[in-house]
């Protein structure tokens, strides 16, 4: 995903112009606002609900988007920033279950027994749009997280033409799936009030918008907020952030992450070191302290910059989590797994 001004996009795709909008003039645009509230009340009546008791106190960024020879024909994302895998990936650190792909129902399986083994309630699998390869997944996600009683939920990234309308159009469509909570990425693309033709729609989900801006998401109509960028939003800013969503009534979903460090995927030289731990560990107490009613965590797997808690490998000239919690070895593949056991068990209480 993105950090600041890094951007990454699925396939190793460049960089989408920004998105367009409907004028307010055009037929097509009013149309769609007409048929929303029919469409999403018939939703609303009609589909059931992923099983899941209560609203989750802690939600995942998860990232479908890995290909690879064996599995797919074909490398994806693992070669970005020019690298060439199996043994070279674009990443500071190497997986332990190597370039895998997530096509692979295995992969999967284990990647959803390592967050439910974390205590995690939520994963939110991102999703560039209808059509796109994390859509095409999406269902294998589903039903793997299902195994293992593990909510879904999706981030609604910035792909190549998003508009409101299309947004809308994918709310409809990600509620027919059984989707409840929609985290979006890069909300303040449209003003607060372009959002209020999908965000005061009848149709059951939750809204979450990715800003630092709190009033604005109130005023877009959103459940909640959500921060997603450790290196902007740091665990200082998170009681100010919480306080005023609580004002504002909304939900306060912060991020807390292990660190940062994309340099050998997109060349971004900014780093937010792990410090064995120490970073994590101050991120989740934060968010606790704030009174979060989500802690959102950046992320499973975001190998290219470096924020991953998926159990990674041994050294070499890659990083490990070799001394993480005092942890070597063999056990320090799971380090930050373990960890975030720890601080869901707290959330939860």
């Amino acid at each position: 995903m993105t950090q600041g001004s890094a951007f990454l996009v699925p396939g190793d795709m460049p960089r989408p112009g920004d998105p367009g909008l409907f004028p307010e003039s055009d037929d097509r645009g009013m149309l769609w606002r007409l048929r929303l509230p029919v469409l999403a009340l018939t939703l609303l009546l009609a589909l059931p609900a992923i099983a899941q008791a209560g609203p989750p106190a802690s939600a995942i960024f998860f990232y479908p988007w890995y290909s690879n020879m064996r599995h797919d024909g074909a490398y994806a994302h693992w070669t970005q920033g020019g690298h060439t895998p199996p043994f070279d990936v674009a990443s500071q650190f190497y997986p332990l279950r190597g370039a895998y792909s997530s096509g692979d129902p295995s992969v999967l399986r284990a990647q959803m027994h390592d967050i439910a083994a974390a205590g995690i309630d939520e994963v939110v699998s991102s999703w560039w749009g209808q059509g796109s390869r994390e859509d095409l997944r999406l269902g294998a996600v589903i039903r793997a997280a299902k195994r293992y009683h593990l909510r879904v939920g999706i981030q609604l990234e910035p792909y190549p033409a998003r508009s409101i309308d299309s947004v809308g159009a994918d709310i409809v469509y990600l509620r027919s799936l059984g989707i409840r909570d929609v985290y979006v990425y890069r909300s303040n693309d449209f003003g607060a009030e372009e959002w209020w033709p999908v965000t005061r729609q009848p149709n059951g989900m939750r809204l979450f918008a990715q800003t630092g801006r709190v009033g604005f998401a109130a005023r877009a109509g959103f459940a909640g907020f959500y921060t997603y960028d450790i290196l902007v939003y740091d665990g200082a800013k998170l009681g100010r952030m919480c306080e005023q969503a609580r004002a504002a009534g909304i939900l306060c979903a912060p991020s807390v992450g292990p660190g940062y460090e994309a340099a050998a995927a997109t060349g971004d030289t900014r780093v937010k070191p792990r410090l064995n731990g120490g970073t994590y560990d101050s991120m989740w107490r934060a968010a606790n302290d704030a009174g979060a009613d989500v802690v959102t965590i950046t992320s499973y797997n975001e190998w290219s910059e470096g924020t991953q808690i998926e159990p990674a490998g041994h050294g070499g000239r890659y990083e490990s989590y070799d001394g993480a919690y005092g942890l070597h070895g063999r056990a320090a593949a799971r380090a930050y797994i373990t960890r975030t056991k720890h601080w869901t068990q707290l959330t939860d209480r």
